[in-house]
């Protein structure tokens, strides 16, 4: 081989070497979840999240954009279906078999619900069937969806996730390794660091709008007092607004943690005259950056939405 040709072989060594880790394209249904497909497969993965900011992925509808993405992905990771409940059927299809991973299952009241529809589909009547509708995908029933707030249930999510993409040829099975054994260290120290931060908040007695914080509470020992609703798409009824204003009367220095999602002046009423203080957390991580490095972020805001809480910090 002449020196020109073996110049030229060293530079297109060079361009190889330089190219993106992975010319995937994956497809993740929230934020926190591409936070997560970051963590393990690196920057460069190119990663397509369906549900923009300021939207619920309880009713999200899907531009044709999004349909495509969907169709071309060669991985697409979602919650589960009572999660984001426009993907359900979709996802439930044949064209995407062997391309999906969900987080969760459903619950055995909405399996339940799916037979009925099926069964009345073929012209059976069920009296019952349109009050039980009503109340599908009540997130104060079953299992609470939003594991991805809760670091340990995350970094089994990182693990799936893992374990997909290493079924993938696009992707350097080595590289992978090691980002999600960086993942797993760098996770344990943020946690042992926001354990810190939040000890001193033991006597604060928080409420959240619905329970997407309950695992984040529970993970960190935190005093979760309330939830002002059992379903966000639903305004609560009489009853349990006044418990809950009975409960914020009660309560030790309480902080109310809001959401930008859902509309605050409807908390603004229902605390009006009492001494509450309030914070706003993010579930959805609409304004962290992503990156590999993204997921710790995602936990450190919500640690320092909740430090906010603090009378000498809170929002008034």
């Amino acid at each position: 081989m002449n020196i020109k040709a073996t110049a030229l072989a060293l530079g297109l060594g060079s361009l190889v070497a330089a190219a993106p880790a992975s010319a995937a394209n994956v497809v993740t249904s929230i934020k926190p979840l591409e936070l997560l497909v970051k963590a393990v497969a690196g920057d460069e993965t190119n990663v397509t999240t369906l549900v923009p900011p300021g939207s619920s992925p309880h009713n999200y509808s899907m531009k044709p954009s999004q349909r495509r993405a969907l169709q071309n992905a060669d991985a697409i990771f979602w919650v589960g279906p009572d999660m984001e409940t426009f993907l359900e059927r979709l996802l439930a299809s044949e064209e995407f078999e062997g391309r999906v991973v969900a987080f969760t299952k459903a619950d055995k009241d909405d399996e339940e619900e799916d037979k009925h529809e099926k069964h009345n589909e073929h012209g059976h009547d069920d009296h019952g069937h349109n009050e039980h509708n009503e109340h599908a995908h009540d997130h104060g029933e079953g299992e609470d969806p939003h594991i991805w707030v809760d670091p340990a249930l995350a970094l089994e999510m990182a693990r799936n996730i893992h374990a997909k993409l290493s079924s993938l040829e696009e992707f350097d099975q080595q590289q992978l390794d090691s980002n999600l054994a960086s993942f797993e260290q760098n996770l344990e120290k943020r946690e042992h660091a926001i354990e810190e931060q939040l000890a001193s908040l033991e006597d604060i007695s928080l409420f959240s709008y619905h329970n997407a914080f309950e695992r984040f509470a529970k993970h960190y020992n935190l005093n979760l007092k309330g939830v002002l609703t059992l379903n966000p798409e639903l305004s609560p009824g009489a009853r349990h607004i006044a418990d809950v204003q009975k409960q914020l009367k009660q309560a030790n220095q309480p902080c109310l943690l809001t959401e930008p999602q859902f509309n605050r002046q409807w908390w603004r009423s229902i605390t009006e005259g009492l001494n509450v203080t309030f914070s706003t957390w993010d579930p959805l991580a609409m304004d962290i950056e992503s990156n590999r490095d993204g997921y710790l972020a995602f936990q450190q805001s919500i640690a320092d939405a909740v430090l906010k809480c603090s009378p000498q910090h809170a929002e008034q």
